[in-house]
């Protein structure tokens, strides 16, 4: 849908768009629905060559097959006929009402003054739209938003018209649709509800909010206020904490230079295996997979070593008699929720609400990868039956959006359903507080990053601040879905693997972060962006990042915080450093760059000061 101007009127319209998938070539899963095999699309003919052999006892399971290989069919006709029906135009000035309704999805229906039909109801579930109206509730119904005449007030500014006698009447659209129900939405829908609201609402309110006269710094109680309504739950703190002595002044020293290598190979991988398939001198093993990653070869073995499914010590024999008890686990729990007749799904209201939102969610997941491109793509039903499980493994959580970004690559890697499930949910156990109700996982690493960054670039955490960005939700998305949309899809394998080896210390995303962020200051600072500036340039980052570039950036500062010898505890309890040794020489990586390497140009002291305080206390002082 979108907006055109027409002969000094602006015309609303909306046409369906054509599929332009190249449907050929498509991957499918087996019948046992655990495995991944060539699909000739034209032919209609599946090929009975396995990608993966498959363990003999997945055919007991062939009665919970999930794919269907039925194709729709349609001619050209049929086709342009159903796109048209559902196409409309029409001026603004033309527009009477406006109704909003909730009805397992929210969704728009217009209604003209020349006219007493409506027009077909639009249901904005990907790139909302929005335009600026004049509007008033409807006495006789809620949902109902009368559309007054246009007037001048039409022409002007967002922010003029908050200033104008008439603000009862202005309302944003998009705003409209997305508060009506934002508590209800924020539990299934964390990642639409906060980013859409952090990187298209504030967009336009928070400007206005602060008002039309010359950049004037809003209380930080305010800006409190704000965060913690498009967080819910969230609480800042803005009084000074008791407990702190500034004694001394924090000299992080010169960052090292640190290099990647190329990718483990399969010969190398078999090399760290014993005659029984142990894996041997792991420590070595993780720090050649943290320096360059996994051949794509290896990583179907090797991500279930590093995500936790096969225990590094297990024999061969011992991980297929694992596999074979995971095998018939996960079939009960998928029996579960295959059996559930449509008369019992009606009075489960929780499985229903997760299947709608499962589905919604993975007709739209990766569908430019040839793994899930294209109609009727089985890999979708792969994901879709994955996800449905997890909710009987997890009922308390369920199914929250983002988890579909999660589960696609370790599918896409691991071609078997099964074996999917189980790296998915080692994967959630490390995210799991990331999709919990009340987020505090997401609250506590937006606080963690917070402090990291203050402690590298005190100005320029002090320039975020002074344009109300301190808090750093520009980076939400990066850390609920671990850079997900902002790398390509084969720069989130490497960026995955990398962080799994657990090195070079804890939280390692939150410096991936801070590296990504070190890249950017320049450019944010010389070009003096603002607020909306900041959200704009973030958000515009997407598919754009060097991810070798960033991880070698993220281990110097790792290595460059490790070498301070007056390293604040906070700090230190965040990245996992022992503080008694916290000064010493690096010794877990092979071939560790030295500390302390001539100086460079940029090199300078971030001018900050440490906290004395007592040993319970995560908070660090700074002061500009």
């Amino acid at each position: 849908m979108f907006c055109v101007c027409q002969d000094a009127e602006i015309i609303v319209e909306y046409r369906p768009l054509e599929d332009t998938v190249d449907p050929s070539n498509m991957l499918c899963a087996g019948k046992d629905s655990s495995s991944v095999m060539e699909w000739d699309q034209c032919s209609g003919e599946r090929s009975h060559q396995l990608l993966e052999t498959q363990q003999s006892y997945e055919t007991e399971w062939d009665m919970v097959n999930a794919v269907s290989f039925k194709k729709k069919t349609c001619t050209n006709g049929d086709s342009d006929h159903e796109r048209s029906r559902w196409a409309l135009a029409f001026s603004v000035s033309e527009l009477r009402s406006i109704t909003v309704k909730e009805e397992g999805w929210t969704f728009l229906t217009f209604r003209l003054r020349e006219t007493s039909s409506s027009l077909p109801a639009l249901h904005f579930h990907q790139g909302d739209q929005f335009i600026h109206l004049c509007v008033s509730r409807s006495p006789d119904d809620d949902t109902c938003l009368l559309v007054s005449s246009p007037n001048k007030a039409l022409s002007q500014s967002f922010e003029n018209l908050l200033d104008d006698n008439n603000f009862g009447l202005v309302q944003l659209l998009y705003v409209t649709l997305n508060c009506i129900c934002f508590q209800q939405k924020f539990r299934k829908d964390p990642y639409v509800t906060t980013l859409g609201g952090f990187s298209k609402v504030t967009n336009y309110i928070y400007d206005a909010f602060r008002g039309t006269e010359e950049q004037h710094q809003r209380p930080p109680e305010e800006v409190a206020d704000v965060l913690g309504e498009v967080i819910p739950g969230l609480e800042i703190n803005q009084q000074e904490e008791p407990g702190f002595e500034v004694i001394t002044r924090i000299d992080l020293g010169t960052r090292p230079q640190v290099t990647r290598r190329e990718p483990l190979s399969a010969e190398d991988w078999s090399k760290h295996q014993d005659p029984e398939g142990r894996m041997t001198n792991i420590t070595h093993l993780k720090q050649v997979i943290f320096k360059g990653g996994l051949c794509h070869a290896v990583r179907k073995e090797a991500w279930k070593f590093l995500l936790g499914y096969f225990p590094w010590e297990s024999t061969l024999e011992e991980r297929k008699s694992l596999q074979r008890a995971k095998t018939d686990e996960y079939f009960r729990m998928k029996l579960q929720w295959k059996s559930v007749s449509e008369e019992q799904e009606r009075r489960n209201s929780k499985l229903r609400d997760y299947r709608s939102l499962i589905e919604k969610d993975v007709n739209r997941t990766d569908r430019t990868n040839r793994f899930y491109e294209g109609i009727d793509n089985p890999g979708l039903v792969l994901l879709h039956d994955i996800l449905m499980t997890y909710c009987m493994y997890d009922f308390d959580l369920g199914y929250v959006q983002g988890m579909s970004d999660l589960l696609s690559p370790i599918l896409y890697v691991m071609e078997n359903e099964v074996d999917a499930f189980w790296c998915f949910v080692s994967f959630m156990e490390q995210m799991h507080h990331n999709f919990e109700e009340q987020m505090q996982g997401m609250k506590t690493q937006l606080i963690q990053l917070s402090t990291l960054l203050r402690l590298l670039d005190l100005a320029f955490w002090n320039y975020l601040e002074s344009q109300d960005s301190g808090y750093l939700y520009f980076c939400f998305r990066w850390l609920l879905i671990r850079f997900k949309r902002e790398l390509s899809f084969q720069d989130v394998l490497r960026l995955w693997e990398v962080m799994w080896t657990g090195l070079p210390c804890q939280n390692f995303h939150l410096l991936v972060c801070c590296a990504i962020l070190d890249s950017e200051k320049q450019k944010i600072m010389e070009e003096n962006y603002g607020f909306n500036e900041i959200l704009k340039h973030i958000n515009e980052l997407s598919m754009k990042l060097d991810i070798e570039e960033i991880l070698q950036k993220a281990e110097g500062i790792c290595l460059q915080i490790k070498s301070c010898k007056d390293l604040p505890q906070s700090i230190s309890a965040i990245l996992g450093f022992d503080t008694e040794v916290s000064g010493s020489a690096p010794t877990d990586y092979e071939s560790a760059p030295a500390l302390r390497p001539p100086p460079r140009a940029d090199a300078c002291s971030n001018g900050h000061l440490r906290e004395t305080s007592s040993h319970n206390s995560c908070k660090v002082a700074f002061i500009s």
